[in-house]
């Protein structure tokens, strides 16, 4: 019997992000998520080395994969219309959850198990937090980006974006947006001339 599962998860390549702004450069859900993984890790081992803190950073790399999953059966909500009100953020995670649900029922039981965890995170562990706060930064990165190539569309998303970073006052995101986000400013010649 052939399970769907991972041909489910190839299909995040044609979910589009941002629908609701004109973008220089269109971003879709695989490759948003490969970036917050990127960045999730980075905060757990910024958090654990830097800070001598104890969170998995295995499992913040996996929840990134996945947590954006559920959009290849639901598509991707623009973020002014999920976070409306509270009757549509609730409603949506209810349609989240059911679209995870069916995800996971394309899997062998076994492998079920196995991945429930990382399509159904635990929201209250300190990995889902550092998670969201890199979808947040990765958020932000693309408005660094927009504006680098002359889109004045995301200013405001940028300002805003960046407010709510602050506001998680996270010591790692504050590392992260200290050290790590002013080269996204720069050219590439740029970079390479860090490197020489």
């Amino acid at each position: 019997m052939p399970y769907n599962f991972y041909a489910f998860m190839d299909r995040m390549k044609y979910i589009k992000r941002w629908s609701l702004m004109r973008s220089v450069r269109e971003e879709n859900i695989m490759e948003h998520s490969q970036q917050v993984a990127f960045i999730a890790h980075a905060l757990a081992v910024i958090e654990n080395k830097i800070f001598g803190g104890n969170v998995d950073a295995g499992k913040c790399a996996l929840y990134a994969i996945y947590h954006e999953c559920s959009e290849v059966l639901t598509g991707d909500l623009p973020t002014p219309i999920k976070y409306f009100n509270r009757s549509i953020t609730g409603a949506y995670k209810d349609i989240e959850g059911v679209a995870c649900d069916r995800l996971l029922s394309t899997l062998p039981e076994e492998l079920e198990e196995e991945l429930a965890p990382f399509v159904k995170p635990n929201t209250d562990s300190a990995e889902w937090k550092i998670v969201k706060a890199a979808d947040r930064l990765s958020a932000y990165i693309k408005c660094l980006e927009e504006r680098r190539c002359g889109n004045t569309e995301f200013e405001k998303a940028e300002k805003s974006i960046k407010d709510d970073i602050a506001a998680r006052k996270m010591r790692s995101v504050d590392y992260f947006m200290e050290n790590f986000i002013p080269p996204f400013n720069v050219s590439l010649d740029e970079l390479e001339k860090g490197i020489m």
